[in-house]
């Protein structure tokens, strides 16, 4: 009798540690379909988004659903993205990272804002696989050009390792994000695949995507093929 109630409360323990488990994965999974979603209504948008020719060659590209502006004289920042990178196999598994960091300025209230961040070269993908770095820092950082091609007089492929946008209230355009750090989401990352997984070992495409990834990668790689072929 007393075995029998002993494993009757080992099993009522286990049910919330179970619950919190399948929660945990929900978020990070959410975050992946929140991802897609964004990259899609901006490249849906007529006559907006980011430029064919700069989607088309971007190495990486990280979006962030949802990231959070505002403050009282101080302005602060805080988001959680997803980013995929090229690989010779197509798009990368993804990688979970935060991204957060000050601004001074005159500014009241808050505001939410998808966020967008192309890698654009060897050098940025190299400060990406670290896993942590600090834009306008180790990696520079420009607004993006908008719309769906690229003036011919714009110097984007010279100008940083990084192009940002942002979408804000249905309006989409090219954000200035000198000072944002970037990390990984340990949490996020050991809630996804069931274990902790490195930027280098899922960017490089050492492992395979889980089938979970798919809503995100699928939409990037439907944009980049658009992208490449125009």
């Amino acid at each position: 009798m007393k075995k029998l109630l002993l494993l009757c409360v080992v099993a009522c323990l286990a049910v919330p540690t179970f619950a919190k488990d399948d929660e945990d994965q929900n978020k990070a999974e959410d975050r992946i379909k929140a991802a897609s979603t964004v990259l899609d209504e901006i490249e849906s948008a007529p006559d907006q988004g980011i430029p064919e020719e700069v989607l088309g060659s971007a190495e990486c590209v990280a979006v962030v659903p949802t990231m959070i502006k505002g403050g009282f004289i101080v302005g602060a920042r805080f988001g959680r993205g997803v980013a995929s990178c090229r690989t010779p196999k197509g798009w990368s598994a993804p990688a979970f990272f935060t991204i957060k960091g000050g601004s001074f300025g005159l500014q009241i209230g808050a505001q939410a804002v998808d966020l967008v961040m192309l890698i654009m070269n060897d050098n940025g993908m190299k400060n990406l696989l670290s896993s942590q770095f600090k834009l306008g820092a180790d990696a520079s950082v420009a607004a993006g050009p908008v719309g769906r091609h690229a003036a011919a007089d714009t110097d984007w492929k010279l100008k940083a390792q990084v192009l940002s946008y942002s979408r804000a209230r249905g309006l989409f355009a090219g954000l200035e994000l000198s000072g944002a750090a970037i990390d990984q989401d340990k949490d996020a990352t050991r809630q996804f695949y069931g274990r902790m997984v490195p930027f280098k070992t899922s960017l490089t495409g050492t492992i395979d995507a889980p089938a979970n990834a798919y809503p995100f990668l699928n939409t990037l790689a439907k944009w980049a093929k658009t992208a490449a072929t125009k």
